[in-house]
């Protein structure tokens, strides 16, 4: 088993805090893991992105040009990194940021998620990313949703501690709304 992803959105919507998740949670699973952030020199309102990579196997290098899949957080996450996800990959994209209409990829499985509508049904407008993590999972499988739920206390900093609850909810919330929906277009 081989899967890598890269995740992109603004600094704030704490892109790197589910790059971190999944990295835990495939650890709890015992599976190799890298996990590579990349955010510029204003982290609230800039760009964020992070790249992980899950295997059954050693990881020769943390790199990752092409990725299987991506989860885009907002517009300008699309116009950067569509065009590197391999043909036949996913994205997953956050509708509520992000028009169908920017995404120009015909050969790839899309997914478009009302993230931010499903965050606020989940307790806080502030948890879109966990809702897309969660629907990252159910669809790929790469680790098992009760994994990432286990590994929220290792990765919810103290300063977002009051917005633990939401963060599971949101993980289920996703993860439910992925299971009842199929790619958008191939």
């Amino acid at each position: 088993m081989y899967h890598d992803l890269i995740i992109s959105g603004f600094g704030g919507q704490g892109i790197l805090a589910v790059g971190r998740l999944l990295a835990h949670a495939a650890m709890l699973e015992e599976k190799y893991v890298t996990f590579l952030p990349s955010y510029g020199p204003i982290m609230r309102g800039g760009t964020a992105n992070c790249t992980v990579v899950v295997s059954s196997k050693p990881i020769g290098s943390p790199i990752v040009r092409n990725p299987q899949s991506a989860i885009f957080m907002n517009a300008p996450s699309v116009v950067s990194f569509e065009g590197r996800i391999k043909t036949g990959g996913l994205i997953l994209y956050n509708s509520d940021l992000v028009n169908k209409a920017d995404s120009k990829r015909t050969d790839v499985d899309k997914i478009f998620i009302p993230a931010n509508t499903l965050a606020e049904e989940a307790g806080s407008g502030r948890v879109v990313n966990m809702v897309l993590m969660g629907a990252f999972i159910e669809i790929t499988q790469v680790v098992g949703v009760e994994s990432a739920v286990k590994c929220l206390k290792e990765v919810v900093s103290e300063k977002h501690i009051d917005l633990f609850q939401a963060d599971q909810t949101a993980l289920i919330k996703g993860s439910e709304f992925a299971r009842c929906r199929t790619p958008a277009g191939k």
